[in-house]
């Protein structure tokens, strides 16, 4: 009897194994966590105001994203992280910032003017000017490109890759030039053995229409996100809940920039939406294979 139940245990603990646990948390060092937190809270107040929606301390640490770690962040945009991790990774580390080929943009119409694109064009540079600013005096080195022109000599030096609420676009645009399949290569490409991808990304609902969830209303499904990076050569590692938001429950005709911070729509949405707050999401790590 006693075989028996030793065996029952290790199947039962084998199966387990296989397990996403939805708790995991911070596996951060003690000292690797104080110095995160330290940097959070020297930031400015408007800064930190998005600090119980977007919860970067555990996100970061559910990611494992150490000081003097080489780290690739997609699509940084204003750099809200960006000033999070130049500082915390510090003189030993690297921040590299990413932003869609340019041959993406046009796919946008509307705001992707010949001046926009020439922006786009030249910010490169002015991240590296920003990044001076963001890490200080001792902070990581800051560099930028786009997914078609990151350099050869970073391949399989990269620690972690961050997609943070930047894949939908990716996504809804991958049928006009397989945007998503390229940064998703180049990711594979960069990443040392066992290096790891970090996802948040607006969740649509798994039971609502997969029309929604195409990228172009800024969400998309768990279960989408999951099987485009295990085809894509990665391992998913687990998830966390932390940046989960039950109260957002998207109908037919809403988008995630109905939400903080864009809060699109009349003044009778906005108050509504308020009181929603910022979107649901999922928090995905992978490693590569």
């Amino acid at each position: 009897m006693k075989r028996i139940a030793f065996l029952t245990a290790a199947i039962l603990l084998q199966s387990c194994s296989s397990v996403v646990d939805h708790t995991q948390t911070s596996t951060l060092s003690d000292a690797d966590k104080k110095q995160l937190v330290a940097v959070t809270q020297s930031l400015p107040a408007e800064h930190q105001a998005r600090y119980a929606a977007r919860h970067p301390v555990e996100t970061l640490g559910f990611f494992g994203i150490k000081p003097g770690d080489t780290v690739v962040e997609a699509l940084p945009g204003e750099g809200w992280y960006s000033k999070i991790l130049l500082p915390y990774l510090g003189a030993e580390g690297r921040l590299v910032a990413v932003d869609y080929s340019l041959d993406m943009w046009p796919e946008f119409g509307g705001f992707a003017t010949p001046e926009f694109i020439a922006q786009r064009k030249a910010w490169p540079a002015q991240f590296a000017v920003d990044a001076k600013t963001w890490g200080g005096t001792y902070g990581a080195k800051g560099e930028a490109y786009t997914f078609a022109t990151m350099p050869a000599e970073l391949t399989g030096k990269v620690d972690a890759v961050l997609f943070i609420r930047a894949l939908h676009n990716l996504a809804r645009f991958d049928a006009k030039g397989n945007y998503l399949k390229q940064a998703l290569a180049e990711t594979h490409r960069v990443l040392k053995p066992g290096g790891v991808v970090g996802i948040v990304q607006h969740a649509m609902p798994e039971d609502k229409p997969d029309a929604w969830a195409d990228g172009s209303r800024g969400y998309l499904k768990r279960s989408y996100v999951i099987s485009t990076m295990t085809s894509a050569g990665f391992e998913f590692v687990g998830e966390s809940d932390i940046n989960k938001n039950p109260k957002d429950d998207p109908q037919a005709d809403d988008n995630v920039w109905r939400l903080p911070p864009s809060l699109s729509g009349t003044e009778e949405h906005k108050a509504k939406n308020r009181l929603i707050g910022e979107s649901n999401r999922v928090t995905l790590l992978f490693k590569k294979k």
